[in-house]
């Protein structure tokens, strides 16, 4: 979009439009941001493709939010480009760990890896996606590690055993070790004396 009021036309000619399909459009910089529902999100991604005001006919990018918080804890977001009228649109839709959202798949070839990668790191499913398997992590891996209820050790730690000539799993292990401390040290506790501090403590 040029500006700001150009992109509030356009959100006001998307949510007319679509009607139902959206349920709240907002400008955020100079972008538009179209919110909709997993029922609606295929009618919305099409006619933001195929409208001839429109023309998003490039998927840039299929990302996962996390807020733990609320009942639908994931926001899927679809980022779109229209080279036709050099703006971008963003699409934003809700969902919890259990409800699927509809794959993009079928009007954006695209969408495939980004599916998987939301797949891999959120545990968000798309239903319809022909491959849905991890792509970041490794087959065996347990968990998706951008939740924010991950925890940051993760739950099992992987290495080569050079005995077993194979890659092996464990739980993980946090080992402290004992730290010593070297008061003579230049860098701990060294007791400088600096020019004049002999007057002080002759007072």
């Amino acid at each position: 979009m040029a500006d700001v009021n150009t992109a509030k036309e356009y959100g006001d000619h998307a949510a007319h439009s679509l009607g139902d399909a959206v349920t709240h459009v907002d400008v955020v910089g100079d972008e538009v941001v179209v919110y909709t529902t997993r029922d609606s999100l295929i009618k919305v991604l099409t006619f933001l493709r195929d409208d001839v005001n429109s023309q998003y006919k490039q998927l840039m990018d299929v990302c996962g939010v996390d807020y733990p918080e609320r009942q639908e804890r994931f926001d899927v977001v679809y980022n779109l480009l229209s080279l036709t009228q050099n703006s971008r649109v963003r699409v934003k839709v809700s969902t919890d760990e259990n409800s699927p959202v509809p794959s993009a798949t079928g009007i954006f070839s695209s969408a495939g890896w980004w599916e998987r990668e939301a797949w891999d790191m959120y545990g968000i499913y798309f239903s319809g996606n022909p491959d849905l398997r991890r792509i970041l992590t490794d087959y065996g891996f347990e968990g998706h590690p951008l939740r924010k209820d991950f925890p940051l050790t993760g739950y099992v730690e992987i290495r080569y055993d050079d005995e077993l000539k194979r890659v092996v799993y464990e739980p993980v292990k946090l080992t402290q070790d004992f730290r010593s401390f070297d008061f003579l040290s230049p860098w701990e506790g060294a007791e400088r004396v600096l020019p004049a501090d002999e007057k002080n403590r002759d007072a």
